[in-house]
């Protein structure tokens, strides 16, 4: 069995579409209580996209040897990855990660790459995670970005997965990335919905993309 690629799961502003994958013993819906986890949000972290792409291969390597029910979309601002420059924002000019419906968005932010949009869930590809938090229900979230190495968990402070991922990096966790994020998927999947949500901060502006997979390759064997 290889796992169920859904090529156009949601749509972008610019009409890309945005691919979704899944184990093959599940269905997108209540019940399977899935690990979710995306890369792509900043379409100028190309880190948290070679993450999912490694991710996935090994994913479809060890199907048959993994008994979590999982979703992975590799690329979740798809309008910004492709761009040329990439742009952290997607095809409206909008910080996904401050897009969320959460109970801190905010109207203002800190600068032009932080454009919280016009109103909270104003985007396609926001809209899309709420709809499928809503419909799966996820044991808990990952989302792959690249800054500051470190990993980020909102939720509980012992949930094993945030320690075995921090183990295969050798990356310390910590509470939140440092400066306030509103609108972001921590506050709103947590705070919010109770769902934990464990975020990867990769070394940003790597050279070489190839060694972002090893580093966590044992974390996600863990998990």
């Amino acid at each position: 069995m290889t796992p169920v690629h859904i090529k156009q799961w949601a749509m972008s502003p610019k009409n890309n579409s945005i691919e979704l994958y899944h184990s093959p013993q599940m269905k997108l819906e209540s019940g399977f209580s899935p690990i979710l986890m995306m890369g792509g949000v900043h379409g100028d972290e190309p880190e948290g996209v070679a993450l999912a792409e490694g991710l996935l291969r090994w994913l479809t390597e060890n199907t048959t040897k993994i008994r979590q029910n999982w979703i992975l979309i590799p690329c979740l601002n798809i309008d910004g990855y492709s761009a040329n420059p990439r742009t952290r924002t997607n095809g409206n000019g909008v910080d996904l990660n401050r897009n969320y419906p959460a109970s801190n968005w905010s109207p203002e932010s800190k600068g032009e790459r932080y454009y919280p949009g016009p109103s909270p869930g104003s985007e396609p590809e926001t809209q899309a995670i709420v709809q499928l938090m809503k419909l799966t229900q996820p044991k808990f979230m990952i989302h792959f970005h690249s800054w500051e190495p470190m990993i980020v968990l909102t939720g509980p402070p012992n949930l094993k997965e945030a320690h075995y991922l921090s183990e295969s990096c050798g990356y310390k966790i910590e509470g939140n990335v440092g400066y306030p994020t509103p609108g972001s998927l921590s506050h709103y999947g947590w705070v919010d919905q109770k769902t934990p949500i464990i975020c990867i901060e990769e070394q940003e502006k790597l050279k070489d993309l190839s060694v972002v997979w090893p580093h966590f390759k044992k974390g996600f064997e863990d998990i």
